[in-house]
């Protein structure tokens, strides 16, 4: 559920044909070639223009012990994606006159701190101030285990308040946790009953529900991480994302769901228009992507290994969506070659460096690096071939080597270079370098 940073009439022959036949399918043909030549990822992706397919692909498995390969119905949890249903299932509240957006929470949650405070449009646009318990350290100690609503209610109780609500963005879980028992309570019906009634039933999405336990025969694929070798991820117990991150769907339907949102099929122009606003970045269950002179609306998802991200080009009516069970590289040059390839945009084809390191060779880098000040220690350690590494309290993750003794973790932007002549290496973030020492 993290959010992580990203970003996306018949006239003789269909525009949409036309399109197909414009952009450069062959070299994204190769693009995806490479990707899975080289064991890089694995999932499907869709370019749906004025309500034609017009690509389509899936590449790798939907569960790597039996080979099953993945398919265009193959079902993937979609994490924070589920947040968009989410905030449609509230703006149709408010246009049947159940809720408003601006209400506080305080006749739902009494005991929430500042819940007097906080109103429904600062849990839509993340600006209730609630803290999110997936950033927590022990989260990922919790997460499999089934929780009770009282259960977690208790446990985004005990995470307070982060800032005055309405004075900034911060993402929280939590918030959309939170709505979805404000809908149940407001409907007396369960959240699955409402998304069916009010958007999958009226769009025939057939294939989009909230998870329960992992079920391959319904299409559900595994989700993997690469530390070295594909490993299988845990699985999050769905009573804890809700409707901040709990769905399951295909590209397919996404794309069918977010055109019809702005086609006017689900809420209304003036509620499309509350929830697109943007406010220190945020909408309201939404996004807003640039891509050159482009923009897109959308969601990314994350959670348990699998990653989505799902966008619409008003302008072209354009619906993108790209549903991962596993990635070995940064999932948004995918997308950018996904796009660049629609819009005429040059794109490279990846190339993978055969460069490798003995044991001895990568021994000499494995250690605890630390620094005054600094407020995480960094374990370095060597998996056969491969380098890992961990920050105190955060889960590992595989260093890919760039060039001379620099490695890099793409998914974060991060790259460490080693100088073992001193015991020491410099971490480079985000425009930010600390140089550390072996302890």
């Amino acid at each position: 559920m993290k959010k992580a940073i990203v970003m996306f009439t018949l006239i003789g022959v269909t525009m949409a044909s036309v399109i197909a036949q414009d952009f450069n399918r062959a070299k994204l043909d190769e693009f995806f070639d490479v990707l899975e030549a080289n064991d890089r990822v694995m999932g499907s992706v869709l370019l749906y223009y004025r309500g034609e397919p017009i690509y389509q692909k899936s590449f790798g498995y939907a569960d790597r012990s039996e080979k099953i390969p993945l398919t265009k119905e193959s079902k993937f949890r979609v994490g924070s994606i589920s947040k968009t249903f989410t905030s449609v299932l509230v703006f149709k509240a408010i246009e049947e006159g159940r809720l408003n957006l601006v209400q506080s929470i305080e006749g739902f949650f009494p005991e929430l701190p500042n819940a007097e405070k906080i109103t429904l449009s600062d849990l839509l646009s993340h600006r209730s101030g609630i803290y999110s318990f997936t950033s927590s350290q022990d989260y990922l100690t919790w997460n499999t285990v089934p929780k009770s609503r009282e259960e977690l209610y208790q446990i985004i109780l005990a995470g307070k308040s982060e800032f005055e609500p309405g004075t900034k963005a911060n993402y929280s879980n939590p918030n959309y946790v939170l709505l979805t028992w404000i809908l149940e309570d407001t409907y007396q019906e369960s959240y699955p009953y409402l998304l069916q009634k009010y958007v999958l039933g009226p769009l025939g999405l057939n294939n989009t529900y909230i998870g329960e336990e992992f079920s391959p025969d319904q299409g559900e694929v595994l989700s993997y991480r690469f530390l070295g070798e594909w490993q299988q991820e845990s699985i999050t117990d769905m009573s804890i994302p809700l409707g901040a991150g709990a769905l399951v769907s295909t590209p397919g339907d996404l794309t069918v769901f977010i055109r019809a949102l702005f086609e006017g099929k689900l809420i209304s122009e003036a509620s499309l228009s509350q929830m697109t606003e943007l406010r220190d970045n945020y909408g309201r269950g939404i996004f807003k992507f640039p891509f050159y002179d482009h923009f897109a609306y959308g969601h990314d998802g994350g959670i348990d290994g699998f990653m989505a991200s799902l966008s619409y080009f008003p302008e072209k009516d354009l619906a993108y969506s790209l549903t991962l069970n596993g990635a070995n590289m940064d999932p948004n040059q995918i997308s950018i070659a996904v796009l660049s390839a629609f819009f005429g945009k040059d794109f490279d084809i990846p190339q993978f460096s055969d460069d490798s390191f003995t044991e001895e060779e990568l021994d000499a880098f494995v250690g605890v690096y630390g620094a005054p000040g600094f407020p995480l220690d960094i374990t370095i350690r060597r998996q056969k071939l491969a380098l890992m590494a961990q920050a105190t309290g955060q889960p590992e993750f595989l260093l890919e080597h760039d060039e001379g003794t620099t490695f890099v973790f793409r998914l974060a932007n991060l790259s460490i270079e080693f100088q073992p002549e001193n015991d020491q290496l410099t971490l480079s973030q985000s425009g930010m370098k600390f140089v550390l020492k072996k302890k």
